[in-house]
Order: C-alpha cells, then sequence, then structure tokens
C-alpha cells in the first residue's frame, strides 16, 4: 500500500453526511488529547495532514484520509470534561451511528496514553468494540516521555490494567517523535486492507 498518496478526504459533524463506506475503514479511537491527530501524520508520512491541536476536544467530527486501498478514520476525541452536554450528546450520536451503519471497518486503534492508567471511556469503548465483533487494536502513545524502567513498569500494568482485552488484541507502544510502532501499524493497516 501507498502511504504517500494519502488524502484529506471529508470531515462529518453528524451521523446523516456520512458517506458510503465502500473501503476498508482503519479507525482511531481515543480520549482527547491522546495524539490521535500525531499519530496518522507520522503513520502517513505527512506533518500536517490531520490537525494537531494544543487544546484537548478540538476533534469533533469524523475525518476521513483516502489511500489507495482504504480509509483512516480519525474519530472525535472522548472524555474532555469542559465540553458541554449537548456537545457530548452529538458526539455520542455520531459515533453510534458510525459503528452502527454496517460500515467497512476492518480494524479499531485504540489510542490510550501510555503514561496513565486506562480511563473507564477507554475501558467503556474496548468493551462496545468486543461487543459488536470489531477487531481492535491497543496503542500506547507517548512512549517516549518515559525512560526504560518506567515503560517496562507501565507495559507490564497495563496489560493488568486492560484485564481480558490484554489477550485478545495487540499491544503497540508509539512514539511520533521516534517512529517507535509505525512500521508495525502499518503493516496491520496494509493487511486489513487486501
Amino acid at each position: 500500500m501507498n502511504f504517500n498518496v494519502a488524502e484529506f478526504e471529508r470531515s462529518f459533524g453528524s451521523f446523516s453526511q456520512l458517506g458510503e463506506s465502500d473501503l476498508p475503514e482503519i479507525c482511531f479511537s481515543g480520549r482527547s488529547n491522546v495524539g490521535k491527530s500525531s499519530l496518522i501524520n507520522k503513520v502517513l508520512g505527512r506533518k500536517s495532514i490531520a490537525r494537531v491541536s494544543s487544546k484537548p476536544g478540538k476533534t469533533v467530527t469524523i475525518n476521513f484520509y483516502k489511500l489507495d486501498k482504504a480509509r483512516l478514520v480519525d474519530l472525535p476525541g472522548y472524555g474532555y470534561a469542559k465540553v458541554a452536554f449537548a456537545e457530548k450528546e452529538r458526539w455520542s450520536e455520531l459515533m453510534e451511528g458510525y459503528f452502527n451503519s454496517g460500515r467497512n471497518i476492518k480494524m479499531v486503534f485504540q489510542l490510550i496514553d501510555m503514561r496513565h492508567k486506562p480511563s473507564e471511556f477507554d475501558i467503556s469503548m474496548l468493551s462496545f468494540l468486543k461487543e459488536m465483533n470489531y477487531p481492535f487494536s491497543v496503542i500506547l502513545t507517548k512512549s517516549d516521555k518515559l525512560n526504560k524502567t518506567e515503560r517496562e513498569e507501565r507495559l507490564n500494568k497495563i496489560r493488568f490494567e486492560l484485564g481480558d482485552f490484554a489477550e485478545e488484541c495487540k499491544i503497540i507502544p508509539f512514539s511520533a517523535l521516534n517512529s517507535e510502532g509505525v512500521e508495525e501499524i502499518r503493516g496491520i493497516i496494509e493487511s486489513c486492507a487486501i
């Protein structure tokens, strides 16, 4: 698959706007400020195809990036407390509409900040994906922010914190700074697009 031909396709703020699902879709899910945009930029080898924001809660749309054989789907971040209730409701409807519409979803990458314990929202999302029978992998972002000892400790703890989910999926440490995990993530995307 040629990751260099990726292009931003469209953003959708409501479920009714979604176009048809004519290519395999690989989704990126996670709480606000976990690094979804940075990861997408790194995987696509581009500096700013996905906008990186310093303020959490900025991605309020589903953003589609088209490759030659698949689409990458950047889902709205969740769990940001300062967002109004009405906005949270809209996000919830958008996400449920997306996942319940029979789209060609081949993989969901659930992003979790490696430095912290998975949130209730993270665990709820993994439970939802399992219940809906969507394949998923966990990407541990910001791995470069930990030294070697801290990193090993967090890897061991996170397997415990994820419980049964840790046995059902790949767990991939990722760094936007040093590109750790990029090739493994690309390999999974390529295998989903066959």
